[in-house]
């Protein structure tokens, strides 16, 4: 096999699209184009069925009903209708949200804006791994609380929430569970009903769809877990999201998961492997280097260490026509702040600017996880050096 570079290692920023997904897409640009609320004649009838067809797709994975299913742009407006279309609608219940420090931005704007709405909402700390304390989750609820909102895997650090502990406490005071499971569907497993879970917002082209597309899944019986919108139009999607359909998009993430769903176990023993022989490597022959995130539960294609001594934009400046990581969130590179994750788990400065975050994905293989390898190390010793 002969090495082809760059190597692309940012797979949670974004993924490329699967061949398969791209194919299963291309008919509904050009021939089967029709609208899909337009079931009228066969052009509109066709493309319908395709989003139905995914509709189940997307179901099957979380192991929801179709109906649960509402198609979005992505993980971001997903969240946004969960917290702002949740608050409105519990309004007469309560005004009390609780979610985590380490969330995504688009977790932690929504909250913030609707702390200006005159809601109150409590951020959880995390300990050193990212993980939230069930004791801190439970404390923090009160008789105004109407949602829980923690993430299910972190975007920079890999931890795995305990999500299904968390959606017993959320039942047991009856108060609504949502989680942004962008990072998570298709790369480790979720089960909404086992998990308890109400609300669950994802994101297609983080599993190898394409970009612009999402869903949110909202629990069916339970009669709180309806949340208003927060767009009008043609009534699309229970009227909760309304928007000509973007079929193509909906196909692709319905392909997505469903190879993301057969592929995942054996995706995920290659990725641990490989994980595994790059951070030993780096212990071996780079001092001091620390990993971020929970040892055991963690996304098995993230691997997210700190290089002591070394600026992470540095290193990745001389890895840059080799190999694409990342030192952060794809949503906050151009902030020079240093990641509220990061901070979060007690890194220092220092600390935080020094971090890596190595992405693994489908297209990987053992050739260019070594080159990998050899190029951060040759490339660290070099900063350590001319630091010295």
């Amino acid at each position: 096999m002969t090495l082809k570079l760059p190597i692309y290692m940012d797979h949670h920023a974004t993924t490329p699209v699967d061949p398969r997904v791209l194919e299963v897409m291309l008919p509904y640009f050009s021939e089967d184009f029709g609208n899909a609320s337009s079931i009228d004649h066969i052009f509109g009838a066709r493309a319908h069925q395709a989003v139905e067809r995914a509709r189940e797709q997307v179901a099957s994975t979380l192991n929801a009903r179709p109906g649960e299913i509402i198609f979005t742009s992505g993980a971001t407006e997903s969240d946004n209708i969960a917290l702002l279309g949740a608050a409105e609608r519990l309004a007469s219940n309560g005004d009390h949200i609780i979610t985590c420090v380490t969330e995504h931005k688009a977790i932690l704007d929504t909250a913030k804006h609707l702390e200006t709405m005159g809601k109150s909402v409590t951020y959880l700390p995390v300990d050193k791994y990212g993980m939230v304390d069930l004791a801190d989750v439970e404390e923090a609820i009160t008789d105004r609380t109407i949602l829980i909102s923690i993430m299910a895997a972190n975007n920079e650090i890999g931890t795995i929430a305990p999500l299904k502990e968390i959606g017993k406490v959320a039942k047991k005071h009856g108060v609504l569970f949502h989680t942004d499971a962008a990072q998570a569907v298709g790369h480790t497993p979720i089960d909404v009903k086992e998990m308890g879970i109400d609300l669950l917002s994802l994101s297609g082209h983080k599993v190898y769809g394409p970009k612009g597309i999402g869903a949110l899944y909202i629990e069916g019986v339970n009669p709180k877990a309806k949340v208003s919108p927060v767009m009008f139009g043609g009534g699309h999607e229970r009227g909760i999201r309304s928007g000509t359909y973007n079929v193509p998009g909906i196909v692709g993430l319905g392909k997505a998961l469903e190879i993301a769903e057969k592929e995942m176990e054996a995706e995920n023993a290659r990725f641990r492997e490989w994980t595994k022989l790059m951070f030993e490597a780096f212990q071996e022959s780079i001092e001091g280097v620390i990993l971020n995130g929970h040892p055991e539960k963690r996304l098995a294609h993230n691997l997210n260490v700190c290089f002591p001594g070394i600026e992470s934009k540095a290193l990745m400046h001389l890895l840059r026509n080799d190999i694409a990581v990342s030192a952060g969130s794809a949503c906050t590179t151009m902030s020079v702040e240093p990641s509220h994750v990061l901070k979060a788990i007690g890194l220092s400065d220092r600390e935080i600017y020094s971090a890596v975050r190595f992405g693994l994905g489908r297209q990987n293989n053992e050739e260019e996880i070594k080159h990998c390898i050899n190029k951060v190390i040759s490339s660290a010793k070099r900063l350590r050096k001319f630091n010295t």
